[in-house]
């Protein structure tokens, strides 16, 4: 006869608004922070066959191995950079994300950060608010008037975003490995190629190794005196020390940035400067898509346990089982 008891679910990281009431009506839930992890899985990591993660730290080899039955990792977000998936894989761990359901609000967030960046609209908000209108007038800001714009990687979100682009009748190139079928934006193979070709740069690429300070001194340089830096992809893909130097020097003109290298830990020097827009990494920080999120992540789960597979695997995982 099959146990009656409900399966135990692992969840690390903070819970969005009702998953744990809705995990609960199934499933035995565990939510773990890093003070209490050793102890949960010390008294149930022997049956925990599912776990949920936000991201917010890594989920790694040494963590699966002490999870022996571990099948499913879900994560809630797009983004997988902090679950080691080639020691998933090895493992026959199958790993899933949250693709689509946030690629229009963080879309969304980019145009409006990449205004507010080059129109320097927080500047102005700080600039009436302390009572400097009354005596002049703010200044001149640059425009996108006169600017091209490159987006370095053309996945959904970036597609998404050169698609609410167009409208503004700007130049608009794209770098990736491949050019993308369909797409008439001009195609660099070359990302530095593309930082020397644009004034905008809108970095939207997933983290990783293999990303990790792609957007380094050298682009930074390409990108030039005019050059505006956009990152709503990973903190780290970009260079921040490198960052920091070419916004001192005037390398580039200024940055908009909505993700950091250590998060939530913000660089002093970044906070300080007046050149630099900075948001604390809200991309897809709407209650709707984030209620969306956390609807994909839990039907994986759910959907999982009800022997369908998952919904969304990621691309490096085990499924469908050969």
């Amino acid at each position: 006869m099959p146990s009656s008891e409900p399966e135990p679910v692992l969840c690390l990281g903070p819970f969005m608004p009702g998953v744990e009431e809705r995990l609960s009506r199934r499933f035995a839930v565990l939510p773990a922070t890093p003070e209490t992890l050793d102890a949960i899985i010390a008294e149930h990591g022997a049956a925990i066959r599912a776990m949920t993660t936000r991201g917010h730290g890594p989920t790694d080899a040494t963590l699966m191995d002490r999870l022996p039955r571990l099948e499913l990792i879900a994560t809630f977000a797009v983004g997988y950079d902090t679950i080691d998936v080639a020691a998933a894989k090895a493992r026959g761990i199958v790993v899933t994300n949250t693709p689509d359901v946030l690629t229009d609000e963080v879309a969304d967030l980019t145009v409006g950060l990449t205004l507010a960046t080059i129109r320097e609209l927080p500047q102005a908000d700080r600039f009436l608010r302390a009572g400097a209108w009354p005596k002049g007038a703010y200044p001149l800001t640059a425009s996108l008037r006169d600017r091209s714009i490159g987006i370095v990687g053309m996945g959904r979100i970036g597609q998404a975003i050169a698609a609410r682009l167009k409208p503004f009748g700007r130049p608009i190139a794209y770098h990736a490995r491949r050019k993308v079928k369909g797409l008439d934006y001009e195609h660099f193979p070359d990302l530095t190629a593309l930082a020397a070709a644009v004034d905008v740069l809108i970095v939207i690429l997933p983290g990783g190794p293999a990303t990790r300070g792609v957007i380094d001194a050298g682009v930074l340089q390409a990108l030039g005196p005019r050059g505006v830096l956009i990152n709503v992809a990973r903190g780290s893909v970009v260079d921040e020390p490198a960052l920091i130097a070419a916004l001192k020097t005037g390398t580039i003109a200024a940055a908009g940035l909505d993700v950091f290298a250590q998060e939530p830990d913000v660089p002093a020097e970044l906070i300080q400067m007046g050149n630099v827009v900075l948001l604390p990494h809200v991309g897809s920080g709407t209650h709707v898509t984030r209620a969306a999120m956390a609807d994909l992540a839990m039907r994986n789960v759910e959907s999982w346990f009800d022997g369908r597979g998952p919904v969304t695997p990621v691309p490096e995982t085990p499924w469908p089982r050969d």
